[in-house]
């Protein structure tokens, strides 16, 4: 049995290697050819805390992989990561227990920020250089590590916004240690009207980005809301897009950043796509560069898979030179 530790997996990853698996994952995905039974949730409200299992196969494949992961958000405050987790690969054909990732939350936090590039990528104006984070924490850092190793030809520029301006200016900095250069703006409402691509990245419960802020043009990925009662966006901001996307349609609706909009039958899921049906050419994204799109990523154990096998795959090249 492989048993890998982070720093044996980090050692291991390819960014441009991780962000085509994430990407052809998400098409394998809308095409059916996955299974993925629903998402296992457990909350823990008095520790700001919850606990996602995701699992799944891809037709095909070789392996399946069982995820467990958990963010509890107030963990910095004594010393410790937002994110803690494993990742469990077994054999498709036999069922044995091939490998454990001992990845401590780090891959689920690395094939999210690859969504969201992909997402980003995939959805906004061809001329879009300005963008917007909302948030402080590693969900943020990952976001840009990984929308410009995404679009290496695209001179983005970032600024973020969060609650705490120490915690903005923190990220700033870790960010700056990596020759990423990030302002830090105090002003929410003018960020998001200035922005032309706005990635939110916070645990919020109750909306921060209101409609009458974001103008035509703009591609908003809305990371955060990943489970029941989690909302970043406006409800008439939803309604007004464009375009809305979404990793998992039955997700998305169910516990995501459209399920306010669709309660309350201000979209329905006929206007609605998933991202692996515009990867994959079977659906529409962006067609004006006018248009307001939005794509919630609620994640998806295809992330997981493809991630996870990534790792393996790696893994077991080096140990055959």
């Amino acid at each position: 049995m492989i048993i890998l530790p982070r720093s044996a997996i980090e050692a291991l990853v390819d960014l441009d290697s991780a962000l085509a698996a994430v990407e052809a994952a998400y098409i394998a995905a809308s095409d059916g050819r996955a299974t993925m039974p629903p998402v296992g949730y457990l909350v823990f409200p008095e520790n700001d805390g919850d606990c996602h299992i995701k699992y799944g196969h891809i037709a095909g494949d070789p392996t399946f992989v069982i995820k467990v992961a958990a963010g509890f958000y107030g963990n910095p405050a004594i010393g410790l990561p937002t994110s803690s987790g494993v990742m469990l690969a077994f054999s498709a054909e036999t069922g044995v227990l091939e490998a454990i990732l001992l990845d401590e939350g780090f891959l689920t936090d690395l094939r999210t920020g690859l969504g969201g590039a992909i997402a980003t990528r995939a959805l906004c104006r061809a001329d879009a250089r300005r963008v917007a984070i909302v948030g402080t924490g590693i969900q943020a850092r990952w976001q840009v590590r990984c929308l410009r190793q995404a679009m290496p030809e695209t001179p983005l520029t970032f600024t973020i916004w969060g609650r705490s301006q120490d915690k903005a200016q923190e990220t700033a900095s870790v960010l700056a240690s990596e020759g990423i250069d990030v302002t830090v703006s105090s002003d929410l409402e003018r960020l998001c009207r200035d922005a032309e691509i706005i990635i939110t990245t916070t645990p919020s419960r109750q909306p921060l980005i209101q409609d009458a802020w974001i103008q035509p043009g703009t591609h908003i990925t809305a990371i955060g809301a990943d489970a029941p009662g989690k909302q970043e966006l406006d409800t008439a901001l939803v309604v007004r897009a464009d375009h809305r996307i979404c990793d998992s349609l039955e997700q998305s609706l169910d516990h995501g950043e459209f399920y306010a909009a669709f309660r309350t039958k201000g979209i329905s899921a006929e206007n609605c796509a998933e991202l692996g049906a515009v990867l994959g050419g079977k659906a529409k994204g962006r067609v004006h560069s006018s248009d307001i799109t939005i794509a919630d990523l609620t994640g998806i154990a295809i992330q997981d898979i493809a991630i996870a096998t990534s790792v393996l795959d790696a893994y077991r090249r080096s140990q055959a030179r």
